[in-house]
């Protein structure tokens, strides 16, 4: 698979397909390479001293540094490609067409590769020449405005959650262009914007709307359906609780020492409590106060009503849960976060620690076809870069 992305959406898609066991082959530029290698501080010097920003989405990958700015970079690129089953691409709608590598010309000259592109708003779209950042994204699909309390101003969501979308929808087509070419033998075409990504997510906030409900707007860390189902603070620290049916209702009135409640008409249904949302979360919030997190926890449990603390990242990333599925773990002595998905009750395989920039260009064009004196030769003629071939000495 040939990756020809970089910065967060295409890096992130073409690293879960390697998770899964794509070989992939990350093509940057001699000079510099993907620029999230330099968006740091901090440094991971076990990685080359790439900024974290890179190592983070690059792992189980080879990088091949080839300048495609000339004929000779060029015409290594479409060998990788003819015998590629995939090339994914990020950049902007006609970035590839520039250099030789639009669909049209893939797919004429390698029908059965499979060709992936993310990008902001879509190659058929009135912004499609538009450059795009997540935040401008989120901003535009109203993902800002559902986020943050009623009071304060549209909020970015704390993950760069438009590119991790988009790009675990790519993989998914991916995956399914992959899998109909058994059956037809070519291969297809993928697109995945940014805006329609982030977009599908509204789902029932849009469903409501369309449903003749009011405008969804921001509201905290509140459900717009379902009461309670928020966080509360407590004497120490914070909780979220989420009471999502009657069943559990009835089980978190008595958890709270609010037996009776439970067949209170006030709020009896959900559609009860949220219609009286008002009159009820200030009762919870000076029940909760008056308690530690643990105790909570512990209460809330023991009745099966859905509950968990409010952690920071380090905690999360040390919580038990975390540790006891393997959710954290390592490559090459890296810290990373395990692939999501089990196959078969195993993650998917960390084989390669995210690579310096042109690490593999001599290995993957040996295995290419080309000869050490050839590869040695456009190395000199600066069409590729990276370290010397580590290959059997040819003829060439």
């Amino acid at each position: 698979m040939i990756d020809l992305t970089h910065i967060l959406a295409g890096p992130f898609a073409t690293m879960l397909l390697a998770d899964l066991g794509a070989d992939v082959v990350k093509v940057e530029r001699p000079d510099g390479g993907d620029e999230t290698r330099a968006w740091g501080p901090p440094w991971v010097e076990a990685a080359a001293g790439a900024a974290a920003y890179f190592v983070a989405v690059n792992r189980n990958k080879r990088s091949v540094a080839i300048d495609l700015r000339g004929d000779e970079g060029r015409a290594v690129l479409w060998r990788l490609v003819e015998g590629s089953d995939a090339v994914v691409s990020n950049f902007r709608p006609g970035v590839m067409d520039r250099l030789g590598f639009s669909r049209s010309t893939v797919v004429a000259r390698s029908p059965r590769t499979v060709y992936a592109e993310i990008n902001g708003y879509g190659a058929g779209g009135p912004a499609a020449g538009r450059p795009a950042y997540d935040v401008i994204v989120q901003g535009e699909t109203g993902v800002m405005d559902l986020t943050g309390f009623p009071d304060g101003p549209p909020t970015r969501v704390g993950i760069t959650l438009g590119d991790q979308v988009a790009g675990l929808y790519a993989v998914q087509g991916v995956l399914a262009a992959l899998l109909d070419r058994q059956r037809t033998g070519r291969g297809g075409h993928v697109e995945v914007a940014l805006h329609d990504a982030l977009l599908s997510l509204l789902t029932y906030h849009a469903q409501g709307w369309w449903a003749g409900g009011p405008p969804p707007s921001r509201m905290g860390n509140a459900h717009p359906s379902i009461v309670p189902y928020q966080a509360f603070q407590a004497a120490d620290g914070w909780l979220n609780v989420g009471v999502g049916n009657d069943r559990q209702w009835a089980g978190f009135c008595a958890a709270i020492g609010r037996p009776r409640w439970a067949d209170d008409v006030r709020w009896r249904t959900n559609g009860d409590r949220v219609e009286r949302r008002a009159e009820l979360v200030p009762r919870l919030e000076r029940i909760f106060a008056g308690r530690p997190v643990s105790d909570w926890l512990e209460r809330l449990g023991d009745a099966a009503v859905p509950c968990g603390p409010i952690r920071t990242v380090p905690e999360a990333l040390e919580s038990p849960e975390s540790r006891a599925r393997g959710a954290v773990t390592e490559v090459a002595g890296i810290p990373t976060l395990a692939p999501a998905v089990r196959l078969n009750g195993a993650g998917g395989g960390l084989r390669r620690p995210p690579p310096g920039l042109g690490e593999h260009t001599a290995e993957v064009l040996a295995e290419a076809g080309y000869v050490v004196a050839e590869i040695d030769a456009l190395r000199a003629r600066g069409a590729v870069a990276g370290p010397g071939p580590e290959v059997e000495r040819g003829t060439g």
